[in-house]
């Protein structure tokens, strides 16, 4: 039934955008045969909203890969800067966490490890249609420069985070994962919660031997929820892993095996002296930061979507 609806929701707005092209082609036809200038506005403001429309659709069809119309696991990092990439890290997660609810997807943080002036890192799981599809291009090191709020002498900074983003998988997708590959560790929350999960060892981290990968999850006060959470993204970062093996393009999908520093972005965001919002590989780039911040970014979503859709093209 779910496969049948996403089916579903991938004809019916297409078949309804073909229909409206036929009502607008008959008006087009019926306005040049009677000679008739006064329909122009209107039909050119209808054709103006199709082509919306069809923009906005056919963005779905640059996203044909096995997961990509799946949920998706968000991980950030805070990278050199200190302090600095503390708060900016906290800043470009809440970013995404924004444009996920602009989407009306659902957000549940599965992950945080508070620093002074924000968070280390933090992982939180998004649910909805196409969310892996879409934010799979976010992966890699976004750069701010700015006046630092924590420098006295008001100097310009430039602080560095990464984002990692992997898919949920359904258990149509088989990974195995053997009990003797993982070293499972659990520790005590530190996040606000009340007395259990302050208390007692709920949450759960699990390191994936073989390939060195690491998955935590603290969210819950259960241990066993958190277990079953852990293996969910464990499962997940694995299936990444092994398709990058597989396909060879460690570039695209490994960002966050980089240093998070200089050199290694693909994204610059600009605070001062002016305000600027670019993304390297797309070319794409604005000047409203605020509205960014916001989670206005489908600009760069979709414009890595063509991106990379070209490239496959090409080859």
């Amino acid at each position: 039934m779910a496969e049948l609806k996403a089916l579903k929701n991938r004809y019916e707005p297409w078949k309804t955008l073909a229909l409206e092209i036929d009502d607008l082609s008959t008006l087009w036809d019926l306005a040049m045969e009677a000679k008739d200038e006064s329909q122009a506005a209107e039909i050119e403001a209808a054709l103006a909203a199709l082509s919306a429309k069809y923009e906005k659709q056919n963005i779905f069809e640059l996203m044909p890969g096995e997961v990509d119309g799946s949920g998706c696991f968000l991980s950030v990092h805070s990278g050199a800067g200190g302090t600095e990439a503390c708060d900016w890290t906290s800043k470009l997660y809440r970013m995404y966490l924004r444009w996920a609810e602009r989407q009306g997807f659902s957000v549940e943080e599965e992950d945080r490890l508070e620093a002074e002036g924000g968070i280390k890192s933090a992982t939180a799981r998004i649910g909805g249609s196409y969310a892996f599809g879409r934010l799979k291009g976010e992966s890699g090191v976004h750069r701010l420069v700015r006046i630092s709020p924590f420098d006295a002498n008001s100097r310009r900074h430039t602080s560095f985070a990464s984002v990692y983003v992997f898919p949920v998988l359904d258990d149509s997708i088989e990974v195995d994962v053997r009990p003797e590959d993982l070293r499972v560790d659990t520790y005590r929350s530190g996040g606000a919660g009340g007395q259990h999960i302050n208390k007692t060892d709920s949450a759960v981290r699990f390191t994936h031997l073989p390939t060195g990968i690491v998955v935590a999850c603290q969210s819950e006060r259960s241990q066993t929820m958190n277990r079953a959470t852990a293996m969910s993204m464990l499962r997940a970062r694995l299936y990444e892993h092994y398709r990058q093996e597989k396909e060879k393009e460690n570039e695209r999908f490994a960002q966050e095996k980089k240093d998070i520093s200089w050199g290694n972005q693909i994204r610059s965001y600009v605070f001062q002296p002016y305000t600027l919002v670019k993304d390297y590989r797309t070319k794409a780039e604005t000047g409203n930061i605020q509205a960014v911040m916001d989670g206005d970014i489908d600009l760069f979503i979709n414009g890595y979507l063509k991106y990379a859709w070209r490239g496959a093209a090409a080859q």
